[in-house]
């Protein structure tokens, strides 16, 4: 088949090669001048591949959520590919139709869908034009980009039990090119005939894998040459055993393929559902996760600090599946984790999940706007130097370099406590209300011992601390 502290205003396009790990800081991202990136950012579902109930829907504005994007100072977004053609497990309506595919829909005869048969030695242009076409277009705007391979929403069910009310129309293996009724090349993704196709996400057919690493290597030759370019392997694949190691397989097969070309960037594992637990990505081969909440690490209320095993990007798809608060991002930010939101700009079409599945819904503005504070904080930080000090205050969330920057979180409202005991440097003070996403100066406090702070505006309070220069 063929195929320093991070100044405001850099983009990828002009720092001159992709992220890598923090040598020093392994908590984030460096870009190659050794500065660390913070990465704060939104995704939506039709991003890449379009989705409709209809076929006289426009399609997706992405040039309008590049605008969205940069508007709220937002730098990260995931690309989210899709293997299906056809159906979908959220879709009550049974019309739900994506496209372009990565394979040619040539026949003879038709797939499930009523289309062309699918050529699987056949790659669709169409499919690899628009994924360069628009990460070139995310890294004008300054916006990295995870480019993501497979879906795990594209074969079995997900959610409720199988049962008789998942008839056809909610079953996305029916349009999935693997399907044996669907493709030219004698491939049969369902070789136990469950009817779910969940073999595709494993090592169990080898034709099937060949399949995937040549899709694998396609990709990386379309985009291996840009600079904005991260990888995720596959969105909310399940969390067996076989298809966790269908995804180790692939985060290897990636570095592997992409230690040969020019540039080499870095991979990513997310959560597997159901049945996901966060030591499957923790324990991956991948340089960058994202973790799901549990009892024991609850990501979504109160974040475990990150200890620098991998870089973490906390993404609200993996958390609340659709949801999000003001106080998760600086719970996050000041616990060493980088953020994403699960944005419904786009609302998931033909879903019958959620009642805030609209982007003007009361939920996402303060999410959103806080995610951009955020990260213009960490732009003015020396960011590879600051790592999660809990025990420095009282709220217990804070960024520290300790003597030199402290970076504080108060979800309550209220005075608190900050240990200054290091170092003997006065601070100047700024306050940053995240309701209103407005900053107050607050003056010069001498350091030496514990100090307590009150912040001048009620409810939850962001405190930069900064050793003034001598």
């Amino acid at each position: 088949m063929e195929h320093r502290s991070k100044q405001a205003g850099q983009t990828p396009d002009k720092v001159g090669g992709p992220l890598r790990v923090h040598p020093t800081n392994p908590r984030y991202f460096a870009d190659p001048t050794g500065c660390a990136v913070y990465l704060a950012g939104s995704h939506t579902w039709a991003n890449w591949i379009e989705h409709k109930i209809s076929n006289d829907e426009p399609d997706f504005d992405f040039g309008g959520f590049l605008d969205f994007m940069v508007a709220h100072n937002h730098n990260f977004m995931r690309l989210w590919a899709w293997e299906h053609a056809r159906w979908a497990t959220w879709d009550g309506t049974g019309r739900f139709f994506a496209y372009p595919l990565a394979y040619a829909r040539t026949g003879p005869a038709t797939a499930l869908d009523g289309l062309p048969k699918f050529d699987l030695t056949r790659f669709d242009p169409a499919y690899f034009e628009r994924l360069r076409t628009r990460v070139i277009a995310a890294g004008a705007r300054g916006i990295y980009v995870a480019v993501k391979f497979f879906d795990g929403f594209s074969v079995g069910f997900k959610g409720p039990e199988a049962t008789d009310r998942w008839v056809d129309s909610r079953n996305p293996y029916r349009g999935h090119p693997f399907h044996a009724a669907s493709n030219v090349n004698d491939i049969d993704g369902d070789p136990d005939d469950t009817g779910q196709g969940k073999a595709i996400q494993s090592l169990r057919i080898p034709a099937i894998t060949r399949l995937h690493e040549a899709y694998v290597r396609a990709v990386i030759d379309t985009v291996n040459d840009l600079d904005n370019v991260l990888y995720e392997i596959c969105n909310e694949s399940d969390g067996t055993s076989e298809a966790v190691e269908w995804q180790y397989h692939l985060i290897r097969f990636v570095k592997q393929y992409e230690a040969g070309k020019p540039k080499q960037h870095p991979v990513g594992m997310t959560v597997p559902y159901p049945g996901g637990r966060n030591e499957m990505v923790f324990d991956s081969p991948a340089d960058w996760v994202s973790p799901n909440h549990t009892d024991q690490q609850p990501y979504m209320s109160d974040p475990p600090a990150a200890d620098g095993g991998k870089v973490i990007v906390s993404d609200t798809d993996h958390i609340w599946g659709h949801g999000g608060e003001q106080a998760w991002v600086f719970k996050s930010f000041t616990r060493g984790l980088n953020v994403l939101l699960m944005d419904p700009w786009e609302p998931l079409k033909g879903s019958d999940l959620h009642t805030n599945n609209y982007r003007d819904h009361p939920t996402w503005p303060p999410v959103r706007r806080s995610m951009g504070c955020a990260r213009a904080l960490a732009d003015r930080m020396d960011l590879a130097s600051m790592v999660p000090a809990n025990q420095s205050a009282t709220t217990g969330y804070c960024l520290a370099n300790p003597g030199r920057e402290y970076l504080i979180y108060q979800p309550d409202s209220g005075a608190f406590e900050v240990d200054l005991a290091i170092g003997q440097k006065p601070y100047s003070v700024e306050w940053l209300d995240p309701t209103a996403g407005t900053t107050h100066a607050g003056g010069v406090v001498d350091g030496g011992s514990r100090r307590s702070f009150t912040p001048p505006f009620e409810g939850d309070a962001v405190l930069y601390l900064k050793a003034e220069a001598t």
